[in-house]
């Protein structure tokens, strides 16, 4: 039986591994320095990937999104579907507020790809591809982010996943929140482009 003391607990396990920063984790692996001090200062596969090192931002991207995605689906498989939304949540806030780290973590994209995917596959599958299309054509991770992040509610809903959309809606709001500074340099023109040191 699902109650609150359970979902609590879930949230709480999920945040716990939604926090662990595997940004950083990769570049002291990998020799990287303080991913901190790079770039952006971001601790997400992007910035890893302006250190030059691919390998290591693979894994991270690959990592971050594997962390929302295990803690929807181990939700959904010990509790139920609601415990699996709570969970999500829970994974992303983890990630952009990380207690390991002061509270100062990522912007989420990947942790919120993994758990679209996990939550529901086609909705996932599309905000992978949209963000995949913008970065292709663009050339900037973040624009392709706030894109992918703004659709995806409204994907969701398309499908018939209209209880999902407002999570959805809510994570994608934080990516703005946590793009805030990103959306400045965009509007003028200073952002930098995928791959650029």
């Amino acid at each position: 039986m699902q109650t609150w003391g359970l979902f609590v607990i879930v949230a709480a396990l999920a945040y716990l591994l939604g926090a662990v920063p595997f940004g950083l984790v990769m570049a002291r692996l990998f020799g990287l320095g303080d991913l901190r001090k790079v770039g952006s200062g971001n601790i997400g596969a992007t910035n890893v990937l302006r250190t030059g090192n691919r390998p290591a931002a693979l894994l991270t991207l690959l990592l971050d999104s594997g962390k929302g995605a295990i803690a929807v689906l181990l939700a959904r498989w010990m509790v139920g579907d609601g415990a699996a939304q709570v969970a999500g949540f829970a994974a992303f806030l983890g990630h952009c507020y990380p207690v390991y780290l002061g509270f100062k973590g990522g912007k989420g994209v990947a942790t919120f790809l993994g758990t679209v995917l996990a939550l529901a596959f086609p909705v996932g599958l599309a905000a992978c591809a949209t963000w995949a299309v913008v970065a292709a054509v663009l050339r900037i991770s973040s624009l392709a982010a706030l894109v992918a992040a703004a659709l995806t509610p409204l994907v969701a809903w398309g499908l018939g996943e209209g209880q999902l959309s407002w999570l959805l809606a809510a994570l994608a709001a934080l990516i703005f929140l946590r793009h805030s500074a990103n959306i400045a340099r965009l509007r003028a023109g200073t952002e930098p482009r995928i791959g650029q040191k």
